[in-house]
This record gives structure tokens, sequence and C-alpha cells, in this order.
């Protein structure tokens, strides 16, 4: 069969700089604010003509961070706990023979910045630089199946743990405030669908883990049925 090749039309900006932390859907971290950069050549007025009479759109973009470890037939989802395997296409995993995402987000604003179009959408669970492939337009009478049966993952997956700060990461939050207004929102968002892999939530986890959030890093870990922010402080070049 004849190779396809296609040209990115755009990149991601995110507030996940790292695959940890970032969303397994879209829609669940309302907070999580992307920006989608369309490149020059495609970045004309007509390009997104008509656009914002669509609440949501579907985004295609390229699953960068994990493109280089390959595929395989089988792949252990989340949802099932991590224990169980299920065929790869009948998962969403990342690791695909072509690694290539599919996200539903809600579309804010559709914008020219220095000569460049640039879409603002809101719950989407990319990793920041993440090449955009294509956009179509969310069309609700074909696009919503109400009769829909989602397997193993039928259910939204709901906040599982309580979040709370200490007075150290709670005068941290007041530092970043202005430049990042929402940031306390998608940290309890975020840290709240417990990002951690499946098998730590089953035993006890004494581990202080750092999630990476723009380019700060939140230090945080889980107390039960609840998880602590201990700082919330600058990336170092390392992390």
């Amino acid at each position: 069969m004849e190779e396809l090749v296609y040209r990115p039309i755009g990149h991601i900006r995110s507030c996940y700089p790292e695959k940890f932390g970032a969303p397994r859907q879209p829609g669940l971290v309302k907070h999580a604010i992307t920006e989608i950069v369309l490149s020059q050549a495609f970045s004309s007025e007509e390009a997104v003509s008509g656009l914002t009479a669509f609440s949501h759109i579907w985004v295609l973009f390229h699953f960068h961070k994990t493109a280089a470890a390959g595929w395989k037939p089988k792949v252990r989802p989340p949802r099932l706990g991590g224990n169980k395997s299920v065929g790869v296409f009948a998962s969403r995993s990342p690791f695909r023979p072509n690694p290539i995402g599919l996200s539903a987000v809600r579309l804010l604003s559709v914008q020219e910045r220095d000569g460049l179009q640039i879409l603002s959408v809101e719950g989407g669970d990319f990793v920041d630089g993440a090449p955009v492939l294509d956009i179509k337009p969310y069309i609700p009478y074909v696009d919503a199946i109400d009769a829909a049966e989602g397997g193993y993952a039928a259910e939204k997956p709901e906040p599982c743990l309580e979040v709370r700060f200490t007075e150290e990461a709670e005068q941290n939050l007041r530092q970043y405030s202005l430049q990042y207004p929402n940031l306390r929102e998608l940290i309890i968002e975020t840290i709240g669908l417990d990002p951690r892999p499946s098998y730590k939530k089953s035993q006890a986890d004494t581990k202080v883990y750092g999630l990476a959030l723009y380019d700060l890093n939140i230090s945080w870990r889980v107390h039960e049925n609840y998880a602590l922010i201990s700082a919330v402080a600058p990336l170092s070049v390392n992390e």
C-alpha cells in the first residue's frame, strides 16, 4: 500500500508540557485552556471563516511524545486498572500504528495575532508542542450518537481525590496568581483525577510527585483519599 505523508497545519500551546498529568480524555479538565496556532501557510482568514458558528471542534493531532516508542497489538487501558489487556484498536492508547489523536473540544475564540490564526479551546487533553494535523467542526446531529455503547469506558471518570494545599503552596499560588489566574482550579481538576499509574492507586504510596503545569512544578503526594499540594515552584532545567 502506498505510504502517505501529511503536513501539520499548526501546533498546540498547552499548559501540559509533559504527558504525565495531561488528562486521558478531552473535556475532563475545564480550566485546561489550549491554543491551536496555525502555521503561516494555513493562517488566512478564509481558512477559518465560519468556524466560530460552531461551539465545538474536532482536533486531529500527532502523539509526538510517544511516537518513537512504537506500538503493540495489545494495550492495558487505565480504565481497566492497568491489569487487563484489549486490542489497540479497542483503546485510545497513544501507542498506535499511526500515532494520531482525536479530541472534541469547546471552541472559545478565533483570533489573529502576529499574522497567525490562533484558536483558543477549553478542556484539551493535549501535550504542549503537539503537531496539529486537521481541524473539523463538531456537528451534533451526526457526531452525537444517543444509543452508543461505551464498552469498558461507558461512564465519565469523576474526580477521585480531594485536593488540599499546604500554607507554603497557598503562598506560592498567590505569587503566580497574576500570571496564571486559574492555576488553583487547574491544579484541583488535574490532580483530582489522580494521574498516577493505575497500580499505584491500590497500594500505600509515599512518593512525592512532580507535575508540570506551564513552567511550574507542582509537588504533591497522596494521603489516603486526598492529595496534598506541598509546593508550586518554577521548573528546574533538568525537569
